[in-house]
């Protein structure tokens, strides 16, 4: 009979509807180093959420990958600081975004999100934007610290601008800049109260030591700029403080053998070499040295007082000087959320042994120094307590086209 669908007709009819259904909503990532990797791998897990047949292609990390990232290429391979670091790698990296840009024209996102490493993300987001592929860029550049006026160029690259600290948004208005504040992950990450006794038991490490969390960075050049000068305030501190144990988390198999070579000179004794945990690290600390960056908001976010010293190449620090790009007069997290200097900051030639040793011993002989820190280092982690990766997603699903 005529009106009867058979089931060959059935058949055809679903092979019909397949053919016109919609294909997959693809996502591309570009993250370029550990923090970068991080953020991303939690962006994956809540776009999956929504979008649970999405494909996830890009440059990543471990995390990401195990977030469901299909990595055309290692984040590492864009780890460079610092101008004259730019300079040398320059061709190599140019080479990589433009083969990058044409495998992404070719694959055709629904959406480009560029996190971080804004030297390399900001110009395909640009490229990919003109062929009217939407980009999002994840993490602002310190618009507050060098340069406002870049918030208007980096509009004309990314469609959103997904910002981590609250000052930054207000910047991108007065550029007419559609950017969001959707708080950071590390204050979604780290607990409002650490325990530190929970801490050093899960590292095996001493109750009743004082204990030196030192953190000389996760990348090449700054472990060989920072490292032995840590190392040797270290030293100081150890003759003033007995029993001093220092424990020194190492981000990947590569920073562990700079920082073992470092360790073999140095003739310290009571060190603690960790693979990773630098979370757990810092929460287990009476004091913390480190790099400047992302690790001075997790100490903040531990809670822990800290020592920040930096040096960056003697080259990118004249033209940094030399051409006043600077627009603050701190570059450390804390102190820059806190808005007045809560922390000591010992930048180029001020980042000496003695310096950092001093800064160090002031925090162990004064409790009460300490304590003055911790409200306003839970205040500021409260409010960067947003469930960010979440705000994240729920921004970037604003632009896509299954939202």
């Amino acid at each position: 009979m005529s009106g009867i669908l058979t089931s060959e007709h059935m058949q055809t009819f679903a092979s019909l509807l397949g053919a016109r259904r919609p294909r997959a909503l693809r996502i591309a990532l570009v993250a370029g180093e550990a923090s970068g990797d991080l953020l991303g791998a939690g962006l994956i897990v809540e776009l999956r959420r929504r979008y649970p047949d999405a494909e996830f292609v890009g440059i990543g990390g471990d995390k990401m990958r195990t977030a469901g990232l299909t990595a055309w290429h290692d984040c590492s391979e864009l780890a460079v600081m610092g101008l004259a670091e730019v300079l040398r790698h320059l061709p190599r990296l140019w080479l990589l975004r433009q083969r990058l840009g044409t495998r992404l024209l070719a694959w055709k996102p629904d959406v480009f999100i560029g996190i971080d490493a804004p030297d390399f993300n900001l110009g395909l987001e640009r490229r990919l934007k003109a062929a009217n592929i939407r980009t999002v860029h994840y993490v602002s550049p310190s618009v507050w610290a060098w340069r406002e006026k870049r918030a208007a160029k980096i509009g004309r690259s990314a469609d959103l601008v997904l910002c981590l600290f609250p000052m930054e948004p207000p910047i991108y208005a007065r550029h007419r800049v559609n950017a969001r504040f959707v708080g950071h992950p590390l204050a979604d990450a780290f607990v409002l109260q650490p325990d530190a006794k929970a801490a050093r038991r899960a590292l095996a490490l001493p109750e009743d030591a004082t204990l030196l969390a030192l953190l000389p960075g996760s990348r090449s050049g700054e472990i060989k700029r920072l490292l032995d000068v840590f190392l040797e305030a270290a030293s100081q501190l150890g003759k003033e403080i007995p029993g001093l144990v220092i424990v020194i988390p190492a981000a990947n198999a590569h920073c562990r053998s700079l920082i073992e070579a470092g360790l073999s000179k140095a003739g310290l004794r009571n060190v603690a070499l960790l693979d990773g945990h630098a979370h757990e690290a810092m929460i287990a600390a009476d004091v913390v040295l480190l790099a400047s960056g992302t690790a001075a908001l997790e100490a903040l976010l531990a809670k822990r007082p800290m020592v920040v010293g930096y040096r960056i190449s003697p080259m990118t620090y004249r033209i940094v000087t030399g051409l006043g790009l600077m627009q603050v007069s701190s570059l450390s997290l804390p102190n820059v959320l806190a808005n007045e200097p809560v922390v000591p900051e010992l930048l180029q030639s001020d980042c000496t042994a003695s310096n950092l040793a001093d800064a160090l011993l002031h925090w162990l002989r004064n409790p009460e120094a300490t304590a003055k820190l911790m409200p306003r280092f839970q205040a500021i982690h409260e409010s960067l307590r947003q469930k960010a990766s979440e705000k994240a997603a729920s921004a970037i699903a604003e632009l896509l086209p299954l939202a």
